[in-house]
């Protein structure tokens, strides 16, 4: 069922400068985790800002359960929302931080005490519910933080990169926690982050913005398996797509116009030039045939895989190697390029191209 619908939604600050967010339309099913994901002014926070009231729509609309909240005021939009620093009160103990709105919008004591309990209960947070915020870890601040926007009952999580403060280790941890928490309640989220595992790793769909503009929606896995352009295929995955230029010939291919692979393109036109997309795990490393051959210009060891940077004249590309095989700075790695798992995009446009 329908929960939350975004209109064409746009917001320009000013009428001469480019839309921090434009024609923005989704619809969010009820107790979706929806990440949205982008670079730095993408428009993710001023579509947050935009959800609570904290800036005005220039066009469209937002709608929860079928009503509109576009004029209505923050406090009567029935979100909550999870801030990258925590916004706790440090004069003020676990239990009254997570009380607080709740004393505000001048709930009972009773339905306060009961709903603060339940809060900490099911995060983990009862001991520590008269221990100030600055005795806490980043982790159980941050769960604070997420207790009290869990007692207004909202129809509408909000959380703006909400672990982006913490280390490497309690990032993953929180990350599991968050999605334990939403299947738990069953509660709709939007989420905002520029990490896109971390996005891969919990989200039910996510949203790709650059510039302010939607440019793909899906499942983790279809859009890292199937992107619709070259912004979403380099953003998507870790480390980024490998690119090479490429044309078509009678048997295949013709890499930076000189590695000749064979190929089915019946897609691509004869005589153009595309750009070749292609993960590093979907190179091997090879000790014969007539394949490329690069210098090994790095080495990234992670344990049960390394990383390659190789130099082919000009273009530089990385290979995820599971072998035990030791390498060395300067010398020639000869690869092959498993193609049938590749992508093509349109030079111009970069638009991937379709297969037939």
């Amino acid at each position: 069922m329908e929960d939350v619908l975004f209109q064409n939604v746009s917001k320009q600050y000013d009428q001469h400068n480019e839309y921090a967010l434009k024609d923005f339309t989704l619809q969010v099913n009820n107790g979706e985790l929806i990440v949205i994901v982008g670079p730095s002014g993408s428009g993710k926070s001023t579509l947050l800002e935009l959800i609570c009231g904290f800036e005005d729509l220039t066009q469209g609309d937002i709608l929860i359960e079928g009503q509109s909240i576009k004029d209505k005021l923050p406090k009567d939009r029935n979100v909550a929302m999870v801030f990258q620093n925590y916004a706790l009160l440090p004069h003020l103990n676990v239990y009254d931080n997570i009380a607080f709105g709740m004393r505000i919008r001048k709930e009972s004591k009773e339905k306060t005490k009961e709903k603060v309990e339940w809060a900490a209960e099911l995060l983990e947070l009862t001991p520590y519910l008269k221990v100030k915020p600055k005795k806490l870890s980043g982790g159980q601040r941050q769960r604070v933080a997420l207790a009290r926007a869990m007692v207004r009952e909202p129809k509408l999580f909000l959380m703006d990169e909400p672990l982006s403060n913490l280390d490497a280790k309690l990032r993953d941890t929180m990350v599991q926690e968050i999605k334990a928490l939403h299947d738990t309640l069953g509660v709709t989220m939007l989420y905002v982050t520029h990490d896109q595992v971390e996005a891969m790793t919990i989200a039910d769909r996510i949203v790709i913005l650059n510039e302010g503009s939607i440019q793909q929606v899906g499942i983790p896995k279809e859009v890292y398996q199937n992107p619709n352009n070259l912004f979403v295929a380099q953003f998507i995955g870790r480390p980024a797509l490998n690119i090479f230029t490429c044309q078509k010939t009678t048997e295949g291919i013709t890499l930076e116009n000189e590695i000749s692979i064979l190929a089915d393109v019946t897609n691509l036109y004869a005589g153009q030039t595309y750009l070749l997309g292609i993960r590093s795990e979907h190179i091997d490393c090879v000790t014969e045939g007539e394949h490329l051959e690069a210098t090994l210009i790095k080495i990234e060891y992670l344990g049960s895989e390394s990383l390659l940077h190789l130099q082919y004249k000009n273009c530089k590309f990385t290979v995820k190697d599971y072998s035990d095989r030791n390498f060395e700075i300067g010398e020639q790695v000869r690869v092959k390029l498993n193609v049938a798992k590749a992508h093509y995009f349109d030079r111009v446009t970069q638009q991937r191209i379709m297969e037939d």
